[in-house]
C-alpha cells in the first residue's frame, strides 16, 4: 500500500494544518509516512502545497503521482491534474474540471455555517481523513490533539466544521481506505530541523546564535523552544557576521556553541570561519541550502553549496563536512560535528537543504544519547607548568592541549594573525611553515574519523552515487529498477570532508567495466568532481536537478531511461 495525498491552495489558506492533521492521523494509525512542503516566498496567494506520502514500508522520498488531491481553489487543479492517478480523487471547493474527476465539497460555505471562513482547512482535513477510511471519532481525536491549546469554544467550532467535512463526503468512494484498518503507531513525525536541534543540546550545545534565514530558521526556533527546558541560551544577533562571531567568542570561553545559515547568510560567515581555524576553535555551522546564486529561490531546495563549504574562507585549513540525508543521521552527525570540532579544534559544518529542513519524516526508534558527554579541555592539573602554558604548542598529532581563559593558572593567548606557539603574533618563515603543517598534521586522523558511505548491491554493473538528501530518493530508485531486473546499485554519502578515500576503497572497486552515474541537485556535478578527484572515477552519466524541487525515484528512473543509462 502506498499513497500520496497533496493539499494545495493560496499561502494563507491553511494548507499545512491540513497536512500536519492527515500526516498525524496516518501515523496514529500505524503507518509509515513522510511529507513535504512546498511554498513561495510570500505570505499572501501564489500556490503552495503540502504532499504526504503514506505506505505499510518505510518511505523516504516523495512520490510523482497523486492518488488524492485536496485542492483549496482552481489553480492547484490547474497546476496538479496531470500528476493525478488513474483512479485518483480530487476534493475541492467546487467542481473546477469538465471531467467529472472533482468532488465538490463547498469548503468555504460549510466553514462559515461553522462561524467562519477560516475553518475550511478543518473542513477541507476532515472531508480527507473520512475519504481515507477514518471514523468520525477517529478525526474528532486528530482535531482536539492539534488543537488542544484553543479555548473551548473555539475547540467546538472546529468540531463542527470537522462533523460537517465528514458528512459531505459520506458518499465519496476512495480505492484505498487506510485508516479504516488502524494498527499501533510506529514512530514518531520528525523534521531534520528539530533533529539537528536536539542533536545539539544532546551533544551539550550551550549557546545558539543565529540571524534568521529561509530555511535554517526551524533549527532556532526548536532550540529556542529547548531553552525554556534547558541550560542553553538562544541570540538572534544582527546579521550573520554577528551570529557567527558569537558563535566563536562563546566557544572560546568553553562552552559549546552553533550558528545555522543559508547559503546567502554562509557567505557573510566565511571570515569568521578563517577566525575559528586560526584561532583553532571550535565551531560548528549549518548550511541548510537552497537555489542561488543572490537569493535565489529562497523557499526552495538545492545541494549547490558543497565545493562552497569545503573551500570557504581564504587559503587552506582542515575542517569537517557532513550532509545527512535522514533524521537520524541528521541528529547523529550533530553530535559528531560538536565533539570532532572540539577534539581537532576546527570548524564542522552541516550541509541539509529546504526539503530536508521542512519534510517530516516517521523515525521508529527514539534517539539515543551518552549518558557522558566527553569534552577536550585541560585545566592545571592536566601541566607540568601552567604559567608556561602555550595554546598553539607543536604536537605530533597537530591539535594541541586547550585551555580554557581565566580557569587556571594558564594565559591563553590567541590571535587572528599568524603566531608563534605561545599565541604571540610573528612573521618568522619557519614557525609560519611549522604552524600551517601543524594545522594539516590533524588531517589523517580527522579522515580516521569518518564512516564509510551506505551501499547498496555494489556487484552490479551501473552504481548510483548520490550524497545528503537526495539518499532517500537515490535507494528508491534502485530498488524499482532491480524489481524490474536491472542490474544496478547504490553508493550514498553522508559523512563529506576531509574526503575519506580508505573507506570508499573498503567499499568501492573501481572496475573498468562498471558504469557510474553521479545524482545531484546543482547543475556542475560537484560531488561527481570530487570523486573524480579523488578515486579516479569516470562517470558514464549524470542525473542532475537545479529547479528548486526534490528528487522523487520517478524522477530519477525516468532521465536514467531517457539517457539510455539503465
Amino acid at each position: 500500500m502506498d499513497i500520496t495525498i497533496l493539499i494545495g491552495g493560496a499561502a494563507g489558506q491553511g494548507i499545512q494544518t491540513i497536512g500536519a492533521l492527515l500526516a498525524a492521523a496516518c501515523r496514529k494509525a500505524g503507518y509509515f509516512a513522510m511529507a513535504i512542503n512546498d511554498f513561495e516566498s510570500r505570505v499572501r496567494g501564489g500556490h503552495s502545497f503540502f504532499q504526504i506520502r503514506i505506505s505499510d514500508t518505510p518511505v523516504y522520498s516523495p512520490q510523482d503521482t497523486v492518488d488524492l488531491l485536496i485542492a483549496l481553489d482552481k489553480n492547484t487543479w490547474q497546476v496538479h491534474q496531470q500528476s493525478l492517478g488513474e483512479k485518483g480523487v480530487v476534493l475541492a471547493n467546487e467542481d473546477f474540471s469538465t471531467t467529472g474527476q472533482v468532488v465538490p465539497v463547498a469548503f468555504e460555505q460549510l466553514a462559515k455555517e461553522s462561524g467562519s471562513i477560516l475553518f475550511v482547512n478543518t473542513v477541507a482535513a476532515a472531508a480527507g481523513l473520512r475519504v481515507l477510511g477514518a471514523g468520525l471519532d477517529t478525526i474528532q481525536s486528530t482535531i482536539k490533539d492539534h488543537f488542544s491549546t484553543l479555548k473551548q469554544a473555539l475547540l467546538e467550532k472546529n468540531l463542527d466544521a470537522a462533523q460537517k467535512g465528514f458528512e459531505k463526503v459520506a458518499d465519496v468512494f476512495f480505492e484505498k481506505q487506510p485508516l479504516a484498518d488502524p494498527s499501533v503507531p510506529k514512530g514518531n513525525l520528525i523534521s531534520c530541523a528539530k533533529a539537528i536541534a536536539l542533536g545539539a543540546v544532546s551533544a551539550d550545545c550551550r549557546v545558539g546564535a543565529f540571524y534568521p534565514m529561509s530555511p535554517a530558521t526551524g533549527i532556532m526556533l526548536h532550540l529556542t523552544e529547548l531553552s525554556k527546558h534547558l541550560d542553553l541560551v538562544v541570540e538572534q544577533a544582527e546579521d550573520e557576521i554577528a551570529a557567527a562571531n558569537i558563535v566563536i567568542g562563546a566557544s572560546f570561553a568553553g562552552a559549546r556553541a552553533m550558528t545555522a545559515t543559508s547559503g546567502g547568510g554562509f557567505c557573510l560567515m566565511t571570515e569568521a570561519l578563517g577566525l575559528a581555524s586560526m584561532t583553532e576553535t571550535p565551531m560548528v555551522i549549518v548550511n541548510a541550502m537552497r537555489p542561488g546564486p543572490s537569493t535565489g529561490l529562497p523557499t526552495r531546495t538545492a545541494q549547490g553549496d558543497l565545493r562552497f563549504a569545503i573551500h570557504a574562507s581564504h587559503d587552506d585549513f582542515p575542517r569537517f563536512v557532513f550532509a545527512p540525508g535522514t533524521p537520524e543521521q541528521a541528529f547523529e552527525q550533530t553530535r559528531k560535528a560538536f565533539h570532532l570540532s572540539e577534539k581537532y579544534q576546527v570548524p564542522a559544518i552541516i550541509l541539509v537543504d529546504q526539503y530536508l529542513m521542512d519534510a517530516l519524516f516517521l523515525m521508529e526508534k527514539p534517539f539515543s544519547i551518552d549518558k557522558h558527554v566527553e569534552h577536550f579541555i585541560v585545566t592545571d592539573d592536566d601541566m607540568p607548568d601552567p604559567k608556561n602554558y602555550e595554546r598553539f604548542a607543536f604536537t605530533d598529532s597537530g591539535v594541541s592541549p586547550r585551555a580554557l581563559p581565566c580557569r587556571g593558572n594558564a594565559l591563553v593567548k590567541v590571535s587572528s594573525d599568524e603566531h608563534r606557539p605561545d599565541g604571540h603574533i610573528t612573521e618568522d618563515i619557519a614557525i609560519r611553515n611549522a604552524m600551517i603543517e601543524k594545522r594539516h598534521a590533524k588531517l589523517p586522523a580527522m579522515i580516521d574519523e569518518l564512516d564509510s558511505p551506505e551501499a547498496v548491491c555494489l556487484d552490479a554493473r551501473t552504481i548510483l552515487i548520490g550524497w545528503g538528501s537526495s539518499s532517500g530518493a537515490i535507494k528508491e530508485a534502485t530498488e524499482r529498477m532491480r524489481d524490474k531486473g536491472v542490474d544496478v546499485g547504490c553508493l550514498l554519502f553522508s559523512q563529506i570532508w576531509p574526503f575519506p578515500v580508505a573507506a570508499v576503497e573498503k567499499v568501492l572497486n573501481n572496475e573498468p567495466d562498471r558504469q557510474y552515474i553521479c545524482v545531484e541537485m546543482n547543475a556542475g556535478a560537484q560531488f561527481a568532481g570530487i570523486l573524480k578527484e579523488y578515486m579516479n572515477i569516470d562517470f558514464s552519466g549524470y542525473v542532475l536537478k537545479y529547479d528548486g524541487r526534490p528528487f522523487t525515484a520517478g524522477f530519477i528512473v525516468d532521465a536514467l531511461k531517457e539517457k539510455e543509462l539503465a
